[in-house]
């Protein structure tokens, strides 16, 4: 059966009986699926002889995409007709994985979408499996932000999201015999159906030049090389509502005027072509390599290309917002046309565009007088970590040099839009840009920070002596002869108007000794704001079963909204019907992961086992090591039982999973032990039965979709003080998964809200950390004897032959570079097998532990997302509600 096109011809696999009509906001399933087939026919992305699940997921995007327009463009002529405060969230990364089932879950039309493919001759389930996850991140960081991005649209907030369009993200791991294979990202192979491509906002961005000072002594960036910043629109639909709010992507191109034809023609194709090349570098990848200079000056420009892009965006955005600004399209498609034509007055046509943005600032809609200490009453501005750090110095040259303030009125707007949230206290991540590279790239970007960071060690001199001694290291500019950097944390901290942790330990530190000297002068600038994650997309949508039985027991879905109320399931906790249906969602769950495990890596893993994962960016400090030499220990003690006493073990399937950064030598070399454990572990007939290791290949949140629901123990094994938060032990708790773990990042606060008893807790603390490090240094550590079989064994070549000594060396040793073992694998060794121990004990109660892991999802309230963005829109970027009816 085919349903016939205008011109006659048939598109098979389509139902005739299903017209190819336009439905864009339908909501019964049969016109949904006359909509889609709508697509298939007048939106084609394939040829037209076939309706594979491919070609039906795309055209099941354009058909949702419909609506989402629709919502779109509604929220911004509201936001225009309210003329509200606006945040800008500035992050390179985001992590926001597949786009299609979160939103038509948010936007209630799940259900559905289900029954319009069925009609067609297509699953849901399958055709979402289509849709690959968008390379715009790494790790928690990219996550937050995008589970901030769905808190803000559901909360009915006016705000943007600002990013990077990375072609080819960080990387796509393949795991062959030899570890970790990193190959390119390819979600935008073909192109992505979720993005809107604005020709009409184009903004330039200058790298390299000089810095021309007129006789009145005004200053001026000039020369050098000019990019233009074209904008990519994703769009965030909220949960249950109208408020549809933007993801704004960047991706740097030059224009045609950038073209040298006579170079061309004259066989210089690269020449010809050298501005193209270079724009293109600027979002091929997500974190270049920097070891040379040209990476270091790479990831500077994407830093810089974010910032300036998005701030000239945010001003513009404050008049004519989103699909409704139609003068402004049109003021940038004509200045679009001069950039192309008169490539050699570029500099004249970048002050014509940005004096065009900034008098929709100064001229409202009534036609009124702007003030520009009204500025920050409209614009709100958050650096996720110190990636953006370049808004601030880019913001003050907006101001002097293209509007003509003075320093102070500069400053005052400055310092009273930005915020900034720290992620980190690990000194390679505070970023520390060399000042040579800065005063390369960024020559009045450096003036402006060598001005900041004067007027601020004048003021400690002037008005805090008792601190002249700490300017060498509070001040922001190091100026070590051999190796001058840009500290920008500090810059950060002495810039913006507040400064927030991510979790109480976090923030605690943060306060007492990573910013002390700082919070000194200015304690009300810093704030804790724990991190949360999104209950729909890490709960509701990804765990239906569950969420199903949550909601018939709360007798309402209002917890999806309101995650307090997971509260109320305390009182079922020991029920034993509730238990029943708890126990048969879980193993649901355990056997839709044993399947996919099965597709992705050969293994059959069984489901009655305990599912004890570990999923997250390899690191030294998130100890991966220390869990997989548990595991060798394990193994070795499972080889020397008798048969009757492995039967009175606790059949474990524990899987790793987690990118390993390219460059990081003991990572990689630590995903390759677990393999190599495996690969041993799997095949040994003796204890395969009661122990299989995996390594989970290419972790992304897809996969975490699959893992985190068919969890029962997760590990969170950070070195105490290390971990600024955590988001992904949030979805494990929330999931209904205990947790073995230190007192670090957020492990804390879940602890207290689920019980202690409901936390499998070992190790050193954040306070006691130091002193064992000296302890160390001094020769007075030794080392537990199960510490030491397991490393022996490894030596043996138990594993194979590779040679895995540097590994093991840095955990041997007092001191010196990879020596000492700095994140204290080998102190918490004994007390994290010790708790491995309670598990397996706990695990055999099996009422026990579904009292405890019922628990866990009864306690996770306080870690919704919803929570951690009202708190930064009440006490930070004093912003409102701004619903649209």
């Amino acid at each position: 059966m085919a349903t016939k096109k205008a011109n006659g011809s048939a598109v098979p696999g389509i139902p005739a009986k299903i017209p190819a009509i336009a439905h864009p906001l339908a909501e019964d399933p049969a016109d949904i699926a006359s909509n889609i087939n709508y697509h298939v026919q007048y939106s084609p992305h394939f040829s037209p002889f076939k309706f594979e699940p491919e070609q039906a997921y795309y055209a099941t995007a354009d058909s949702v995409r419909d609506r989402l327009i629709q919502q779109w463009n509604e929220t911004y002529v509201h936001f225009h007709k309210t003329d509200p405060k606006q945040t800008h969230y500035l992050s390179m990364e985001y992590l926001y994985g597949r786009a299609l089932t979160n939103t038509i879950g948010n936007l209630n039309i799940q259900d559905a979408y289900a029954e319009a493919l069925n009609k067609l001759g297509h699953r849901l389930e399958e055709i979402s499996e289509q849709e690959k996850d968008a390379a715009l991140g790494n790790g928690g960081l990219g996550r937050l932000a995008s589970c901030f991005l769905d808190s803000m649209a559901t909360l009915n907030l006016p705000a943007w999201g600002y990013g990077l369009r990375y072609r080819y993200g960080l990387f796509k791991q393949r795991i062959t015999k030899e570890g970790q294979e990193e190959i390119a990202e390819d979600w935008l192979e073909k192109f992505s159906p979720w993005e809107v491509v604005r020709h009409d906002v184009v903004f330039p961005v200058r790298f390299f030049g000089h810095v021309a000072v007129s006789p009145s002594g005004s200053r001026k960036w000039t020369g050098g090389e000019v990019v233009q910043a074209l904008a990519y629109d994703m769009p965030i639909p909220g949960y249950k509502t109208k408020n549809t709010i933007s993801l704004r992507l960047w991706e740097a191109k030059a224009g045609a005027g950038d073209f040298n034809l006579f170079q061309f023609n004259d066989g210089q194709y690269e020449a010809a072509a050298q501005l193209h090349s270079q724009a293109q570098q600027i979002c091929a990848v997500l974190y270049p390599g920097d070891a040379t200079e040209s990476g270091k000056i790479l990831r500077l420009k994407q830093q810089f290309f974010l910032c300036s892009a998005s701030l000239q965006d945010s001003c513009s955005a404050l008049f004519m917002i989103g699909p409704i600004s139609q003068s402004l399209c049109q003021c940038h498609q004509i200045l679009g046309e001069l950039i192309e034509l008169q490539r050699h007055f570029f500099k004249h046509v970048d002050s014509i565009i940005r004096d065009d943005i900034i008098f929709r600032f100064k001229e409202r809609k009534d036609g009124s007088s702007w003030q520009w200490s009204e500025f920050p009453s409209k614009v709100a501005v958050q650096l996720n970590d110190t990636h953006p750090t370049l808004a601030i110095p880019e913001l003050m040259r907006l101001l002097m040099d293209d509007e003509g303030l003075g320093w102070d009125e500069a400053w005052d707007v400055t310092s009273r839009t930005i915020a900034y949230t720290n992620h980190t206290v690990l000194p390679e991540a505070l970023e520390k840009w060399s000042q040579v590279v800065m005063w390369k790239l960024l020559p009045r970007h450096m003036e402006i920070i060598e001005e900041i960071d004067r007027r601020f060690i004048a003021m400690i001199r002037s008005s805090r002596t008792d601190l002249e001694g700490k300017i060498p290291h509070m001040c922001i500019l190091d100026n070590n002869p051999q190796k001058p950097v840009v500290r920008m944390a500090n810059l950060c901290v002495v810039s913006a108007h507040t400064v927030n942790g991510v979790a109480q330990l976090h923030s605690d530190i943060l306060k007492a000794e990573l910013f002390a000297d700082y919070v000194s002068i200015w304690p009300t600038k810093f704030q804790n704001k724990t991190n949360g994650i999104t209950p729909r997309r890490w709960l509701r949508f990804c765990s239906p079963e569950l969420s199903n039985i949550i909601t018939k027991w709360l007798k309402t879905d209002e917890w999806i909204t309101n995650l307090d109320k997971l509260a109320n399931l305390w009182e079922f906790s020991d029920s034993e019907e509730f238990q029943a249906e708890w126990a048969s969602a879980k193993m649901a769950n355990k056997q839709r992961l044993a399947q996919y495990i099965l597709q992705v890596t050969g293994e059959s893993i069984d489901p009655n086992s305990l599912f004890d994962i570990q999923v997250k960016r390899i690191h030294e400090y998130k100890r991966q090591l220390l869990n997989i030499l548990g595991t060798i220990y394990r193994y070795k003690k499972l080889k020397e039982m008798s048969p009757e006493e492995r039967k009175n073990t606790t059949p474990r399937t524990i899987m790793i999973g987690g990118k390993a950064f390219a460059t990081y030598t003991n990572a990689k070399m630590i995903v390759k032990l677990v393999n190599d454990v495996g690969a041993i572990v799997n095949t040994d007939p003796e204890v395969n039965e009661y122990l299989k290791v995996i390594f989970v290949p290419n972790y992304n949140v897809s996969v975490a979709e699959i893992l985190i629901p068919g969890s029962e123990l997760s590990q969170h094994i950070s070195t105490a003080g290390m971990e600024a938060s955590g988001t992904s032990n949030m979805k494990f708790a929330l999931n209904g998964c205990l947790i073995i773990g230190t007192l670090d990042g957020a492990n804390v606060e879940i602890r207290e809200e689920i019980g202690e008893e409901n936390f499998f807790l070992f190790g050193a603390t954040a306070d006691e950390v130091p002193k064992l490090r000296r302890q160390r240094e001094a020769g007075q550590f030794k080392p537990d004897p199960r510490f030491e079989e397991a490393k022996k064994f490894i030596r043996t070549g138990a594993f194979g032959s590779y040679d895995y000594n540097p590994l093991l060396e840095s955990l041997e040793g007092n001191s010196g570079y990879g020596r000492g073992d700095y994140f204290l694998v080998g102190h918490d060794f004994p007390s994290y097998m010790d708790a491995q121990a309670r598990v397996d004990e706990a695990y055999k109660d099996r009422k026990k532990w579904l009292k405890m892991s019922i628990l866990s999802t009864a306690g996770s309230g306080k870690f919704s997302s919803d929570r951690t963005i009202a708190q930064y829109a009440k006490e930070i970027w004093n912003i409102e509600e701004c619903k649209v009816p």
